[in-house]
């Protein structure tokens, strides 16, 4: 069990060992800790609150089942957001509930998740798949834009996100600083963007930067 709050993981801790069937084996107040415990302890469910000092959420949950490959990661969010709960779920994340649910919910979704299954609150389906079809209908979009990049052009691309500018991207490539400049124009228009900022925030928000040298 990990939270900052030794009030509140003192009581999960309660409510758990109330049950004749579970048992805490570690508790931690922040990322680095828990993934310390999960180590040494190799729980079969950690507890984790997504806003944990120095790390949490899906970067928490990755350094988890490294450390710990059989432990599963359920997560206690302040409120129903669905934006972090689609990047934890992307990030390995078994299960999400809002630290509102009552204990006996907690105690459910852990026997649950310990199961090996997946645990959305019901209320929290609908808008999670229409953010999913929303976000699977934005990534086509991104994709059909790069399409009508060059090949030069994407690696030009990949360079752009990672800061480089035009002189970088010359060493780089070995080109002209002027070719680099013509090259970042052509992808401005094509992704029809206006800046190189937009242009690196259109990679890293649709999540297309492994892709960009392989298409």
């Amino acid at each position: 069990m990990a939270d900052q709050q030794s009030l509140f993981r003192e009581a999960v801790r309660s409510g758990l060992e109330g049950q004749g069937d579970l048992r805490v084996v570690g508790e931690a107040r922040s990322g680095p800790e828990a993934v310390g415990e999960a180590e040494r302890t190799s729980p079969d469910v950690a507890i984790v609150n997504i806003d944990l000092p120095v790390s949490g959420g899906s970067t928490l949950t990755a350094q988890i089942r490294e450390r710990a490959p059989n432990c599963r990661v359920l997560v206690l969010g302040a409120e129903e957001d669905y934006g972090r709960l689609i990047e934890l779920l992307d990030g390995g994340v078994a299960g999400y509930l809002t630290k509102e649910a009552p204990l006996s919910e907690l105690v459910d979704a852990t026997r649950t998740v310990h199961r090996g299954e997946t645990l959305i609150p019901p209320r929290m389906l609908g808008p999670l798949l229409a953010a999913l079809l929303r976000r699977r209908k934005e990534r086509d979009s991104a994709y059909r834009r790069i399409s009508h990049l060059t090949r030069r052009e994407r690696e030009v691309l990949v360079l752009l996100s990672e800061g480089a500018d035009n002189d970088g991207i010359a060493r780089a490539l070995v080109i002209s600083p002027q070719t680099a400049r013509t090259h970042v124009q052509n992808i401005l228009a094509k992704l029809s963007v206006h800046s190189r900022l937009e242009a690196a925030a259109f990679v890293t928000q649709n999540g297309i930067l492994p892709d960009l040298v392989t298409l």
